[in-house]
């Protein structure tokens, strides 16, 4: 097996370092307290490709694969989370959906705009009361002539507000019946559609959270993704990609706690010496680094499956499960090592520490993903 990033890989991260450096770091702690999604931020993102990451280069795309998709939601969340949770989703979820599942004449219409940043994308699958059962939606569409009408309301929603394009999963049939379910694409200023409460985050508070509702929405059945009924099947498929883009935010944040603590540990000074030679803290540091190191083989395992169009199921949800976890744990450790600083905003462990939780809740709990990697492990 070969171990070392491509020189693709390495220009990638190189030109996120030196982009995140000039217009993300500076304005972390201002989007963060004021819970300001920065949408002409994600239109430079576009200018360089990362919001069509997976996308080929004739739908206007960067053509690239899963380790390079990897690679930047990584090195964009070692500086803000939050950011690499948006551009994580917009990748993942709304565009690749539509390129899954779509049409050609529907890839063309909606997919150059999201690849370019032009247009941001949202995804819709919670629900108020369902959660992560899908299958007890409240949400429905009801055919009428060639037309949908929906009703219903999705929660927990990112860029519910900004998002120019969303692809959503709504009930076409009974309750609890996984082929009762169809994806369809609404676009912003469809009368019907709109966006209702922000959520107001304990972290990834630059990452915009807020409700998509529909009131009577009437959308042509041309913007249906798919058959009729195939709604579920095709939500899981895309959540197995959704796994391995929450495992590379998780990633990303414990890269960057670790490398925020290891570098105060050498510059704290006690009892005569950096910290760092303590074993207390020095043991902490090879754990994190140890753990680190696992969850990056482990994700980048999920890509190579992904890349060869092989069952990544349980490796995705593997991966995803170690790495949130880890994250958490690393973030943790990384506001300890920091003492009475690691909390105050002064020092960059605090944020890491509240946005690691949502990897652990984000696209299915540790639980979800132990119930999934339990029934594929049974199977054999």
């Amino acid at each position: 097996m070969y171990f070392d990033y491509s020189e693709t890989q390495n220009m990638i991260a190189q030109s996120i370092r030196d982009f995140a450096e000039k217009n993300i770091k500076p304005y972390i702690m201002e989007w963060d307290e004021a819970q300001v999604f920065p949408v002409p931020l994600f239109r430079q993102l576009g200018e360089m490709g990362f919001m069509g990451v997976l996308v080929p280069e004739e739908l206007g795309g960067s053509g690239l694969g899963y380790h390079e998709y990897i690679t930047i939601v990584e090195e964009i969340s070692k500086v803000d989370p939050s950011i690499g949770l948006s551009v994580a989703a917009h990748n993942s979820l709304c565009t690749n959906h539509i390129l899954t599942f779509g049409n050609e004449e529907q890839k063309k219409k909606w997919i150059p705009k999201l690849a370019s940043g032009e247009h941001i994308g949202a995804w819709g699958l919670t629900e108020h009361n369902t959660g992560s059962d899908a299958g007890g939606m409240n949400t429905t569409a009801k055919k009428d002539g060639d037309h949908w009408v929906v009703n219903g309301a999705k929660n927990f929603i990112t860029h519910a507000i900004s998002g120019d394009i969303a692809v959503v999963v709504v009930r076409t049939g009974e309750k609890g019946d996984s082929k009762g379910m169809t994806a369809f694409v609404f676009e912003k200023g469809t009368p019907g559609f709109s966006s209702g409460k922000k959520e107001n985050k304990l972290g990834m508070r630059a990452s915009e959270t807020a409700e998509l509702i529909f009131d009577n929405c009437r959308i042509p059945d041309a913007n249906r993704l798919g058959e009729v009924g195939e709604g579920f099947v095709q939500a899981m498929k895309i959540l197995d990609g959704g796994r391995i883009s929450i495992g590379a935010l998780s990633l990303g944040i414990a890269k960057g706690a670790y490398e925020a603590a290891l570098k105060y540990s050498k510059e704290r000074h006690q009892f005569g010496k950096a910290i760092s030679e303590f074993q207390g803290v020095s043991f902490k540091l090879v754990d994190m680094a140890t753990e680190i190191e696992a969850s990056e083989l482990l994700l980048h395992k999920a890509a190579f499956l992904k890349q060869q169009h092989r069952a990544v199921t349980t490796a995705g949800a593997m991966a995803k499960m170690y790495a949130s976890e880890m994250c958490v744990k690393v973030a943790n450790e990384a506001v300890q090592i920091h003492g009475g600083y690691g909390y105050t905003k002064d020092y960059p462990v605090e944020k890491f520490y509240r946005d690691a939780k949502l990897c652990t809740i984000g696209e299915g709990t540790t639980e979800i993903q132990k119930v999934v990697i339990s029934r594929n492990l049974l199977k054999g």
